[in-house]
């Protein structure tokens, strides 16, 4: 059975595993019953015809006597007449009674194929939701299915040893993140500090004051390299706190750390705050809003706006920050999240980042089991909406 060219759904494929192996098991059992049931009615009938089908019949010489031969013949023709009548009711009776049996039986077998059939397909469903559920922070969970060595252990125990191998290779790249960001570190930190007692040199030229200065701007623009790539390759990794936090807390210790009204472009900023709780780091997400404020006011317009909402959605908290600025393509959105991907215009030639802000932003957020999203506004400017599992107060409480 195929699918059409152009990607037409047939509803047969729409139907899950589960269902399309109880209605095969089901379809197959009532085509199995009714080539027994008529394969035994067309037998029994034989049987019957030849049972009792009345032969050659010699009436006796007492009864014969004073009875016209045509008197005789009537008996005869009656009793097979009613031989097959009798016959006939007894296959009819049989052919309903197995009728209604087979029916019976037949719900009882697609109810014994959904219970086989999702015994069968649960150790797939445990498959399926570990592999849901990993990302490259939750690479240390495992299937570890257990049962006999069969084709649904393999395939766990084949994804197992995947999951190992592209562990090790995570964690080899986060050291080797994190360890060539640490040695980065101490020469960059002794380039600034000759910088800065050179520019305290009473004797120092002009032009030199002018050189340490342009080179102290170069040295701290790496020390933000680094200092992004120390924080990607740590939010990269499993959680190692988690605790009940009010978000509101600390969206107001971000806003005490940013500057919100800069000199050289102004914006007017605009929150709607609602009490929202959520678990996690609170630091890491306490960097995370400051990216995402820090990009809003960064790749605004004079005199922008720049709006900061956070709500709860069901079982989410959502944080939206969204700012004027200049028009973005909607297809170079999502190469914002990537490491070192910025817009063309504006963004690829300002020195201020390294393009490392919503990479960290999303890292963080995939820790705590969240999703982030941008969206370019039609005004110019980026909408970014921030997910993350909500705490219910009543957990709260008993935490």
């Amino acid at each position: 059975m195929k699918e059409r060219a152009w990607g037409r759904v047939l509803p047969w494929n729409r139907l899950g595993l589960r269902m399309r192996l109880t209605l095969l098991y089901g379809c197959s059992f009532f085509v199995a019953g009714s080539l027994l049931l008529w394969s035994t009615y067309l037998i029994t009938g034989q049987a019957l015809n030849e049972q009792f089908s009345p032969g050659p019949r010699v009436v006796s010489g007492e009864r014969a006597e004073g009875v016209p031969g045509d008197a005789v013949k009537g008996e005869v023709f009656f009793q097979r007449v009613n031989v097959k009548q009798r016959a006939d009711g007894v296959l009819d009776e049989m052919l309903r009674s197995s009728l209604i049996i087979m029916i019976l039986i037949g719900v009882i077998a697609f109810v014994l194929g959904y219970l086989m059939a999702d015994r069968a397909l649960r150790p797939l469903d445990r498959v399926t939701e570990t592999a849901r559920r990993l990302s490259e922070s939750t690479l240390h969970e495992r299937i570890g299915l257990r049962g006999p060595h069969d084709e649904v252990k393999r395939l766990a125990d084949t994804f197992d040893a995947m999951l190992d191998r592209l562990h090790r290779v995570f964690e080899a790249q986060r050291r080797f993140i994190g360890n060539a960001s640490h040695e980065l570190r101490t020469p960059l930190a002794i380039n600034r500090t000759i910088l800065e007692v050179s520019l305290e040199e009473p004797g120092a030229s002009p032009d030199l004051k002018a050189l340490a200065r342009a080179l102290l701007g170069t040295n701290a623009r790496y020390e933000r390299l680094i200092e992004g790539l120390l924080l990607l390759a740590q939010s990269e990794q499993e959680l190692a706190i988690r605790k009940s936090i009010d978000l509101r807390q600390v969206i107001r210790a971000v806003e005490e750390q940013l500057d919100l009204q800069p000199r050289k472009r102004p914006v007017t900023f605009h929150q709607d705050l609602r009490a929202v709780l959520a678990t996690g780091d609170p630091l890491l997400l306490e960097r995370c809003v400051y990216n995402l404020l820090e990009n809003a006011i960064k790749y605004n317009v004079r005199d922008g706006d720049v709006w900061l909402r956070l709500r709860e959605e069901g079982a989410e908290a959502v944080v939206v920050v969204e700012n004027t600025g200049t028009p973005v393509p909607p297809y170079d959105v999502d190469d914002l999240f990537e490491p070192f991907r910025r817009l063309q215009g504006d963004r690829v030639r300002s020195a201020r980042g390294a393009g490392l802000g919503l990479s960290i932003v999303r890292a963080i957020v995939d820790a705590h089991g969240g999703t982030v999203t941008a969206e370019a506004r039609p005004e110019g400017g980026l909408t970014v909406t921030m997910r993350l599992p909500r705490l219910e107060r009543r957990a709260a409480l008993r935490a």
